[in-house]
C-alpha cells in the first residue's frame, strides 16, 4: 500500500514508518522541516516537506495514498491551543476530500469525548468531529494514554527540586502509553483496514502518581522521591517561570483538573477493562533513566 504519514519523524510517526517500510508498504513522511529529508530518506521513505496548514500541499503529498495518519504536532506558540488543532483538521479534512482518500487513522487522545475542560485534548475532541463529517472516508481515531515520555518534562523538577508533581495529589489515576505501543496500534489498524467512523483506545499501564513517582524514583537512584501536589495557580506560575507560554501553561493546568477529578477517564473506563500495550512503567523507567 501507498501510506502519507505526518508528524515528521517524531515519537509516534518514525517507529510507524519503520514498521510500514519493513513490511513492504511504500510511505511519504510529511516534515515541515527540509533539513529532515536525508533521514527520511534514509528509512526508505519520500519526504514531503511542507506545512499542514496548507491544505493544497496535503492535498498534493495524499493524492494516491491508499491510508493516511493523521496527527497535529504540538504548537507551543499558538495563541488559541484548541483552535489551533481544529484549524489543522479542517486542513488536513479539505486535503482528504481533494485528494479522494478513503481511510483515515487519525492520532486522538483519552478525554477526547468532552468538549471542554480538558485543556489541550479539547482540539483532539473538535478535530473527531471534523474529521467525522466527511463523507465516504472511514476513519479510525487512536485515543492514546498520558504519554510516557511527558515525564521527561519533570527531570528538571526532579533535579532542582527533589520532588516531582503537578496540580494533582499522589493518589491521583494515571493511564498512560508508551509511543511505541501508539505506532504498533495504528500499523495493526492499517494492516487489517477498517470500516465506518470509529474509536480505539490505546494504552500501556495504570498507576496512581504516588507510585509512578516511586518507580521513576529506584531507577534514578532516589529510592524516596515523592509526588507533591501543587494548587493550580502554583502550577501555573511553576509553567510560566520555566518560560512556557501562558496559553499552553493553562491548558496543562486545565488538564490536570482533568486528571484530578478523574473525568478524562470516564469514556476509556466504559469502554476498556485493561490496557493492551505491551510497555510497561517499569520498562520505560530504564528509557527515563537513560535521559535523566
Amino acid at each position: 500500500m501507498k501510506i502519507t504519514v505526518t508528524g515528521s519523524l517524531g515519537n509516534i510517526s518514525k517507529p510507524l514508518a519503520k514498521q510500514l517500510i519493513n513490511v513492504g508498504h511504500q510511505v511519504t513522511i510529511i516534515s515541515s522541516n527540509a533539513n529532515r529529508t536525508a533521514e527520511i530518506e534514509a528509512l526508505g521513505a519520500k519526504a514531503a516537506i511542507g506545512n499542514i496548514a496548507d491544505a493544497d500541499f496535503l492535498t498534493k503529498a495524499f493524492t494516491e495514498a491508499d491510508v493516511v495518519y493523521t496527527m497535529v504536532p504540538p504548537n507551543f506558540g499558538a495563541a488559541n491551543y484548541r483552535q489551533y488543532v481544529a484549524d489543522a483538521a479542517k486542513s488536513y479534512a479539505e486535503a482528504i476530500q481533494k485528494a479522494g482518500i478513503t481511510r483515515v487513522v487519525n492520532l486522538s487522545s483519552i478525554g477526547a469525548d468532552i468538549d471542554g475542560g480538558t485543556g489541550q485534548i479539547a482540539g483532539n475532541h473538535d478535530a473527531e468531529i471534523i474529521l467525522n463529517a466527511l463523507p465516504n472516508v472511514a476513519i479510525k481515531h487512536i485515543r492514546a494514554g498520558f504519554f510516557f515520555v511527558n515525564f521527561y518534562a519533570n527531570i528538571d523538577m526532579i533535579k532542582h527540586l527533589g520532588f516531582i508533581g503537578s496540580n494533582y495529589d499522589s493518589d491521583a489515576r494515571l493511564i498512560m502509553v508508551h509511543p511505541a505501543d501508539i505506532a504498533a496500534a495504528i500499523a495493526e489498524e492499517i494492516e487489517q483496514g477498517f470500516a465506518g467512523k470509529s474509536v480505539r483506545y490505546i494504552t500501556s499501564d495504570e498507576r496512581s502518581t504516588g507510585e509512578i513517582a516511586t518507580i521513576l524514583g529506584k531507577a534514578i537512584g532516589k529510592p524516596d522521591l515523592k509526588w507533591v501536589e501543587f494548587t493550580d495557580e502554583q502550577n501555573l506560575n511553576g509553567m510560566l517561570q520555566a518560560g512556557l507560554p501562558q496559553e499552553v501553561s493553562s491548558k496543562f493546568v486545565e488538564m490536570g483538573t482533568a486528571i484530578r477529578s478523574g473525568i478524562l477517564w470516564n469514556d476509556y473506563d466504559a469502554k476498556v477493562t485493561k490496557p493492551t500495550g505491551k510497555t510497561k512503567l517499569e520498562d520505560f523507567t530504564k528509557e527515563f533513566a537513560a535521559r535523566f
